[in-house]
């Protein structure tokens, strides 16, 4: 398994090969109509996260080799891409290297000036949460011994 870095430096490059933000848009909407089916029965109040325009729903569990495996899903064509992208770079990682590891990939693919200010918002609640459920599973993992 790849770290958290290795994947961004693989997104950023694939990423790299698109020079306008039209075609990026496409690639992302790619990733989301690619994202595996998010279970029904986890598509609850608890997973929706909170700060997104669009319904967005994320949820978290560790598995046997401590690692995160993450699910999610969105209404919106954009979201969902942004959710699948999210997925790639931080599920299968353990928790601290979730929490360790800066998302580079987001300014270095210019999101934060390309995205408008509530899909950038999404995203940073996104990843915010992300990071919540990375926390929970660390201090998990640090007490259970």
């Amino acid at each position: 398994m790849s770290t958290i870095q290795e994947r961004q430096a693989k997104i950023i490059s694939e990423f790299s090969a698109y020079t306008d933000w039209e075609e990026r848009y496409k690639k992302i909407i790619e990733m989301g109509k690619a994202l595996p089916e998010m279970p029904e029965a986890l598509k609850t109040e608890q997973n929706i996260v909170k700060g997104c325009q669009s319904q967005v729903w994320l949820h978290a569990s560790l598995n046997e080799q401590g690692q995160m495996a993450l699910v999610g899903d969105s209404d919106a064509l954009i979201v969902k891409g942004l959710v699948a992208l999210l997925l790639k770079v931080y599920s299968g990682a353990t928790p601290a290297e979730v929490l360790m590891t800066p998302p580079e990939f987001l300014r270095a693919l210019g999101f934060e000036g390309n995205l408008s200010p509530s899909r950038a918002n999404g995203l940073h609640s996104m990843l915010k949460q992300i990071k919540l459920y990375a926390t929970a599973f660390d201090y998990m993992l640090k007490t259970k011994g």
